[in-house]
């Protein structure tokens, strides 16, 4: 593509691998996922509407319920070990949790045992996904400037929607050709063991190797020249590894990352029940609309990530909120009224102009500092999906039935306006500060002997 004509190869490479290795593992993870409509009945024992309703929330969430705790290990790996072996180590895990998938016996098998190892398969799933996605766009965000940098690591998103929609097209050709279910996760197994095998080609990122490089020398000078020459030469070359976390731009990034969890439980997950529910849809037909919603998502992504590269993404995500937010209040009262194609417009008017973070994640993640920027931001991101992914899939439940279908404004509007407050400070710092990151607020000197 032109807008990366400027870039070296090895960074160009690393793109491509990169956006490769998203697809596939997004793929993998988005299997169970949008298979759940049939899956569920499979692993789980069957029970009234309601329950059952509770145990797809259930079955959703464990894929998130413990990511920060993965966030915690794969940001230590990241930020000392390095950012490649974080995303050749998650790609295998996916390999390893498609394969127990595609050999796991059903509930009518081993009873609760199925559902329980089917749980915990999501689980490693989870922990997977959140490592591939934080370290793709950490990578390239490392390895690239402005503009190029904001399509290149938007570009992350676009393929982890793709592998998305190819999950769902695999899986509507498994169920609607009567094929068994399992071949969608040898496919998913075959796919993840080549993106393994592709990312060993990366090189580690030149600003974590440099700063790596720093620390070792700062170590040799206190080693050999005292301590205070070390201390000096911290001072003189001002490591970003020093600088503590702003608690108000993690605050922000926090935000920013717990509005996209409800759009798409929303258009996906929770407009899937409601064409089973209320206008009697097959698993087969909820997953083939879902599929053409998920062409819609592709589509508005690959928009607006393209759009990054001429016009600044912090007005790009400025205008789609104010875009989204007016027509989401009459959200409710189009439910109400709409036949099945009503929510198919629904589906991919929420998922086109969903409040999401790209194609400005590269601006979220460059006021982190550099030691601590995987640790935080996968945990931050992290805690996003755990703790709004469950707030919604179990709230709606109640709130629904509550309030009808109103009851989605008491979660989709807070969302929405947190997440507006959080762009509106990135660009605060980035009228401050532009492309020079900011210098440290309580600089922690390392300690040396």
């Amino acid at each position: 593509m032109s807008l990366f004509s400027s870039l070296r190869r090895e960074q160009k490479e690393a793109i491509g691998l990169l956006q490769i290795g998203t697809f596939l593992e997004y793929f993998d993870l988005m299997l169970y996922v949008h298979m759940a409509v049939l899956l569920n009945e499979l692993f789980f024992p069957k029970t009234d509407p309601h329950t059952a309703s509770l145990l797809s929330a259930f079955a959703f969430c464990s894929t998130f319920v413990l990511r920060p705790f993965g966030a915690l290990l794969f940001g230590y790996i990241g930020d000392h070990i390095g950012r490649k072996t974080t995303v050749i180590m998650t790609t295998m895990m996916m390999a390893v949790s498609c394969l127990i998938m595609a050999n796991l016996p059903t509930y009518s098998q081993i009873g609760i045992t199925a559902a329980w190892i089917v749980t915990l398969c999501r689980v490693m799933q989870g922990l997977s996904s959140l490592g591939e996605i934080i370290g793709a766009e950490i990578y390239l965000t490392e390895i690239t400037k402005p503009p190029q940098q904001y399509p290149a690591v938007g570009l992350i998103w676009c393929f982890s929607s793709f592998g998305s929609m190819m999950a769902l097209a695999v899986a509507f050709l498994v169920t609607s050709s009567g094929l068994n279910w399992r071949l969608a996760f040898w496919i998913g197994v075959c796919i993840a063991l080549v993106g393994s095998v592709a990312r060993t080609r990366l090189r580690e990122t030149p600003e974590f190797v440099d700063m790596k490089r720093r620390i070792r020398k700062s170590i040799e000078e206190s080693t050999h020249d005292g301590l205070a020459k070390a201390n000096e030469l911290l001072r003189s070359t001002n490591f970003t590894w020093k600088e503590k976390v702003n608690k108000v731009t993690a605050l922000a990034y926090f935000l920013t990352a717990c509005a996209w969890p409800v759009c798409f439980y929303f258009s996906f997950v929770w407009c899937g029940d409601l064409l089973k529910n209320k206008f009697g849809f097959t698993g087969e037909q909820v997953i083939k609309q879902n599929f053409f919603v998920s062409i819609a998502q592709l589509i508005s992504f690959i928009i607006f990530v393209l759009l990054s590269y001429k016009i600044n993404p912090i007005k790009i995500l400025k205008f789609k909120f104010w875009i989204f937010f007016p027509v989401l209040l009459f959200i409710p009262l189009m439910l109400n009224i709409a036949n099945t194609f009503g929510i198919f417009l629904i589906q991919c008017f929420s998922i086109s102009f969903a409040t999401v973070g790209v194609p400005a994640n590269s601006i979220f993640l460059k006021y982190f500092p550099v030691y601590l920027r995987f640790t935080y931001t996968s945990f931050i991101y992290a805690l996003s999906r755990a703790v709004i992914y469950i707030i919604t899939s179990f709230s709606l439940v109640y709130l629904v039935e509550s309030f009808n279908y109103w009851g989605l404004l008491i979660v989709m509007i807070p969302t929405s306006l947190a997440f507006l407050w959080g762009v509106y400070h990135f660009e605060a710092l980035e009228e401050e500060f532009g492309d020079k990151p900011p210098a440290p607020q309580h600089p922690d000197f390392f300690k040396l002997g």
